[in-house]
């Protein structure tokens, strides 16, 4: 792992900021999302033979299937069964917390003037769920549970087919428990993968409906059809490779020293506790970052050597090597602003907060996806059960968008009611006014012939 000084870290970040997409991956896409537009089904299959395990012939799974798969996990794995029930309540829990904070209201500006707003759910939501080395079933609860919350009428779920034709069991049963917490039954599943899903869900096919709006996670190529199909659909965000940072002092365990974590002293534990949260944010993907903010060069090291010793015992560890090498760093910090600019210039998709005084930190850190205060606090449990979304903004986007939420799935429209009185004299006077400025007549007349 890279151990640089602060000072280093501008020319550092300056290598390091996200890359010009590439044109061969964005061309790919155009071209799939072309043929989907001009042959739908049939073009959906066809790159599903191309790119995924199978090519089913039948793209939607009935809701049949998802309930047959939550019931042989509930006879299989009644733990993992229960974790995911837990899970799913408390990311039901949160949304509807998320949810109260949009209200409608009505507001008189002036005599005869009101103003008002109304929040209202899109109609079909697209979640899409990638295959690959880990499924992630996860993310099933995380996209679908927040659109069934916000009152979607229909979301439909899609994820890559394995070689029978249908998406893996576990992210099956994980729908079905998101409707079953969600007591929402509006859902449809497809057997579609990549940037035909992608596409098909923004333009519609035979089989496949067109939806309102398409969030989940997924890689280069799904970014790339997110990007290119923003406007004949919505999107929640484009997302890259994940990442992590941790900001920690060697003095902040709140770990308790008779734990005595892997044999390691008490003044061990907080570099054993960073190790690890790194190593879990590395064995996503070759291309994660995992970085460390660090008071001293003594306590860096300390962090590199619980790295190279645990990721010998990972069976990720090929994974978390390569993207530990390619860009794991921990950056060395003079003082506590230092930090903050660094910290505040990355805008982690996971920003840990590892410190003694972590609260007189919070006011001064402004972008990132998710905030992990205190040692007990880790990602992992935002990735999973403590009820916060974990699909978020990544390579710096954090500067600008949030995470997923029930916000992706409502609209905040406004309303105008207007009646004789005062106030309305004096709001069609200013408009005859601003537009006759403009040079916009026809402005003047519409305000004028409401005398």
């Amino acid at each position: 792992m890279k151990v640089i000084k602060s000072e280093e870290f501008d020319a550092y970040w300056k290598k390091e900021k996200r890359k010009s997409d590439d044109p061969g991956t964005d061309n790919k896409v155009r071209n799939i999302i072309e043929e989907v537009r001009a042959k739908g089904d049939a073009a959906v299959r066809k790159f599903a033979s191309k790119y995924d395990k199978s090519s089913p012939m039948q793209l939607e799974v009935p809701v049949t299937e998802a309930n047959l798969a939550l019931e042989e996990l509930r006879a299989n794995d009644p733990e993992l069964t229960q974790a995911l029930a837990l899970a799913a309540n408390n990311i039901m829990r949160f949304a509807q917390k998320q949810k109260e904070q949009y209200v409608n209201f009505e507001h008189e500006m002036a005599d005869g003037v009101i103003t008002g707003q109304k929040v209202i759910p899109v109609q079909r939501a697209a979640i899409y769920i990638p295959g690959g080395r880990f499924p992630l079933f996860s993310s099933v609860l995380m996209g679908m549970i927040p659109a069934f919350c916000a009152g979607v009428e229909e979301v439909l779920l899609s994820s890559p087919p394995a070689e029978n034709g249908k998406p893996d069991k576990k992210i099956l049963a994980a729908a079905a428990i998101a409707a079953e917490v969600s007591d929402n039954k509006t859902m449809r599943i497809f057997s579609v993968g990549g940037a035909q899903a992608i596409a098909a869900f923004a333009l519609g096919t035979e089989s496949i409906p067109r939806a309102d709006i398409i969030a989940g996670p997924g890689n280069k190529y799904v970014a790339a059809a997110k990007r290119i199909l923003f406007g004949e659909a919505g999107i929640d965000f484009i997302a890259g490779p994940s990442d992590v940072l941790i900001i920690s002092d060697p003095q902040s365990s709140q770990v308790d020293s008779e734990s005595n974590i892997d044999g390691l002293k008490e003044n061990e534990i907080g570099a054993n506790l960073v190790a690890a949260d790194m190593l879990a944010q590395a064995e996503h993907d070759p291309d994660a970052r995992a970085r460390a903010l660090v008071p001293n060069r003594v306590f860096a090291d300390k962090i590199n050597a619980v790295i190279e010793r645990m990721i010998l015992a990972l069976p990720t560890k090929k994974i978390a090597r390569s993207s530990i090498n390619s860009g794991g760093v921990i950056i060395v910090y003079k003082s506590k602003n230092e930090a903050i600019r660094i910290a505040n210039t990355i805008a982690p998709e996971h920003l840990e907060l590892h410190l003694t005084d972590a609260d007189s930190w919070i006011p001064s850190l402004k972008n990132y996806g998710s905030l992990f205060i205190g040692q007990l606090s880790a990602e992992v449990f935002g990735d999973y059960a403590a009820g916060l979304n974990h699909t978020l903004p990544t390579s710096g986007s954090s500067k600008f968008t949030g995470g997923l939420s029930v916000h992706n799935f409502l609209k905040i429209v406004t309303t105008l009611n207007c009646s004789p009185g005062k106030g309305f004299d004096k709001v069609r006077g200013a408009a005859e006014i601003i537009g006759r400025a403009e040079g916009l007549e026809g402005h003047v007349q519409s305000a004028a012939c409401r005398r």
